[in-house]
């Protein structure tokens, strides 16, 4: 047990190093990771749960948003490169006040989100929390009333400490490895396995570090599911918001996630993707990029509106 904790862990180290460009930012004690490139109107990308900055940058949709904005790709704390401090629930709310402050501290006063995913959530919460910076968000493969289930359960188990970090260390990056091939059938179904991404972020995905931020999130959602995550509302919110979901998402039932957040959010726009999986923007990234554009010209119009 003691040598496979030994070889996981160099081979975590070895994971990150074809992944070496971009910069750093400390906030708040977190070392985040970004990816930056363009100009224009700023637009912030946070990966959802298990993935990185990267993932833009293997659907190509990072490249091709670049032409018209300044993007910048975060790794979330615990993800990629960037460091997840102990001693701290990173809620949604949490990670969305960590995020503004690190784009404030970049000289940035007003910006677009987009959230996949997991970082979905952090962008609702950053349009809640921050609307005065917040222009406009874009929710793509969004869980916005999560059910308590057991799958959630179980993926939150290796956050444990003692018997859950022992796990992470030793026997979990194999099975994660092992079972790579069904979880990106999973995914990317009915689209085509994106290559590039199944070859990056499968040795970054098996890190213990990042296994452990994993299944935290996994816990968190399965908390707010048990606190009631289902009655939560998002009929607060007034900015321009996207929705984008695949029609084929295997993971839940994106399709009527999206469909149900339209309903509450008046004024919102929503796309669902017809032979699209989780990986929306990996197998549709111009019908994300087009949303983009639409949440940024209707924030254009509201601002001129309004005078702001």
């Amino acid at each position: 047990m003691a040598s496979l904790a030994l070889y996981n862990s160099a081979r975590a180290r070895r994971a990150l190093f074809p992944h070496a460009s971009g910069r750093f930012i400390r906030v708040a004690g977190v070392r985040l990771h970004l990816l930056e490139r363009g100009s224009g109107m700023p637009l912030i990308l946070l990966h959802g749960n298990g993935s990185s900055a990267e993932d833009f940058k293997t659907s190509a949709m990072f490249d091709e948003a670049a032409g018209k904005y300044r993007v910048l790709g975060f790794d979330r704390p615990g993800f990629g490169r960037s460091t997840r401090p102990r001693g701290k629930w990173w809620t949604a709310a949490a990670q969305a006040d960590l995020i503004h402050a690190a784009v404030a501290q970049l000289g940035i006063s007003r910006y677009l989100v987009l959230g996949h995913s997991w970082g979905a959530s952090v962008a609702l919460q950053l349009a809640r929390r921050h609307p005065a910076s917040v222009a406009g968000i874009v929710l793509v493969s969004g869980y916005y009333h999560p059910p308590p289930r057991l799958g959630l359960a179980l993926a939150a188990l290796p956050a444990l400490p003692i018997a859950g970090g022992v796990f992470r260390h030793t026997l979990l990056p194999l099975l994660v490895r092992l079972t790579w091939p069904l979880a990106m059938g999973k995914i990317f179904h009915p689209g085509i396995i994106s290559a590039a991404f199944a070859s990056s972020a499968k040795e970054i995905a098996s890190r213990p570090s990042q296994l452990r931020s994993i299944a935290a999130e996994s816990g968190l959602m399965l908390a707010a599911a048990l606190a009631g995550g289902r009655f939560t509302r998002y009929d607060d919110l007034s900015l321009p918001v996207g929705i984008i979901a695949g029609a084929s998402d295997r993971l839940f039932d994106a399709k009527a996630e999206a469909l149900g957040l339209q309903l509450e959010i008046p004024g919102s726009f929503v796309d669902i993707v017809p032979q699209a999986g989780h990986l929306v923007h990996h197998t549709a990234p111009l019908a994300v990029l087009a949303m983009v554009d639409r949440v940024a010209a209707a924030a254009s119009m509201r601002e001129a509106g309004t005078g702001t």
